[in-house]
C-alpha cells in the first residue's frame, strides 16, 4: 500500500514539498503520495491527528506550525530541542517523533553543494529568530573558529548565546567591523527586498554570503554582499537538501540532490 505523506501550512499553496518529494520518490523507486494540507491557524493538532488516522506516515511542517509540531510531539530529536522548533514529524504507532531538519540542510547546501568549509571559520548568523534557532546547532557541529549572530533586538541574541551556553557571541551591527568567512542572512528582509543594516566590511573576496531564502532574482541581500566583494548563494538548495534529510528518515534512502535542484531552478527561471 502506498505509504501517505504531507506538508502542512497556512497558506500551503506555494509549497514546493510535493513536488521535490515525488522527485526523490521516483528517483529511490519508494512507493509514496505526498500532498500539500492546508490547516486552520487554530487548528494544527486537529489536522495532524486526522492525517495519521486516514494513514499518514510523516509530515513536514511550514510556517506558522513548526511550534505547534514542537509541541505535538512526544519524542524530540536533539536538534529539534536545540531549535526549538519542529519541521518534520514522524508517526509510529502512539508515537511522534519530533526533528528540525532546516540546519543540516544549510550546513550540507554550503559545505558539500557550494564546496565550502565551516570547520575553522568566522561565521556570522545574521538574525535571532526561528529560522536561526534552528541551524545554530548544526553550524556548532562543524566547529568553526567563531560563530557571532547579530540581530536588530540585542536581548533575542543574548538568548541564543544563553541557550548555548556561551559558544557563540552576540554583537550589535554597529560594532561588527571585520570580515567573515560565511555571513548566513536568517531574517526575513529579503522578502520585503531590504537589506539588515551591514557594514560593507564585513564582506570580501574571501566571504561567502549566503541568503535562506530565494527567488528568480538575487536577493537584495546578495546584491548587496556581492557588490562589496563577495560570493553569493541563496536558500534553494537549503530547501531541497532540508527535504532530503525528512526523505531519509522517513524512508531510510538518502536521494540525490543536485539534480532535483537543478531542475527547480529552472523552473524559477521560467526554462
Amino acid at each position: 500500500m502506498t505509504d501517505r505523506y504531507a506538508v502542512f501550512g497556512n497558506p500551503i499553496a506555494h509549497s514546493k514539498s510535493p513536488e521535490i518529494h515525488a522527485r526523490f520518490a521516483v528517483q529511490t523507486g519508494q512507493d509514496i503520495q505526498y500532498e500539500r494540507l492546508l490547516a486552520p491557524l487554530d487548528g494544527f493538532a486537529a489536522s495532524v491527528r486526522e492525517f495519521i488516522r486516514a494513514g499518514g506516515r510523516g509530515a513536514n511542517v511550514t510556517v506558522p506550525f513548526k511550534l505547534d509540531a514542537y509541541a505535538l510531539a512526544t519524542e524530540l530529536t536533539e536538534r529539534a530541542q536545540a531549535a526549538g522548533a519542529v519541521n518534520t514529524l514522524s508517526f509510529d504507532g502512539e508515537a511522534i517523533r519530533g526533528d528540525n531538519t532546516d540546519g543540516i540542510g544549510l550546513v550540507t547546501d554550503i559545505v558539500a553543494n557550494a564546496g565550502q568549509a565551516i570547520a575553522g571559520r568566522r561565521v556570522l548568523l545574521v538574525g535571532a529568530g526561528g529560522a536561526a534557532r534552528g541551524v545554530v546547532l548544526p553550524i556548532l557541529e562543524q566547529a568553526p573558529s567563531s560563530l557571532v549572530i547579530a540581530n536588530r533586538t540585542a536581548a533575542r541574541a543574548q538568548e541564543l548565546v544563553a541557550q548555548f551556553g556561551g559558544r557563540l557571541q552576540a554583537s550589535s551591527f554597529d560594532d561588527l567591523q571585520d570580515e567573515f568567512d560565511l555571513v548566513i542572512n536568517a531574517t526575513s528582509a529579503s522578502l520585503a527586498g531590504d537589506v539588515p543594516p551591514l557594514a560593507p566590511a564585513l564582506f570580501g573576496r574571501h566571504t561567502l554570503a549566503y541568503d535562506m531564502m530565494y527567488g528568480k532574482e538575487p536577493t537584495a541581500f546578495m546584491r548587496f554582499a556581492a557588490q562589496h566583494g563577495a560570493a553569493v548563494r541563496d536558500g534553494l538548495g537549503m530547501l531541497v537538501e532540508q527535504a532530503a534529510e525528512a526523505f531519509f528518515i522517513w524512508r531510510g534512502v538518502r536521494p540525490a540532490t543536485a539534480p532535483v535542484h537543478e531542475a527547480l531552478r529552472l523552473q524559477l527561471l521560467g526554462q
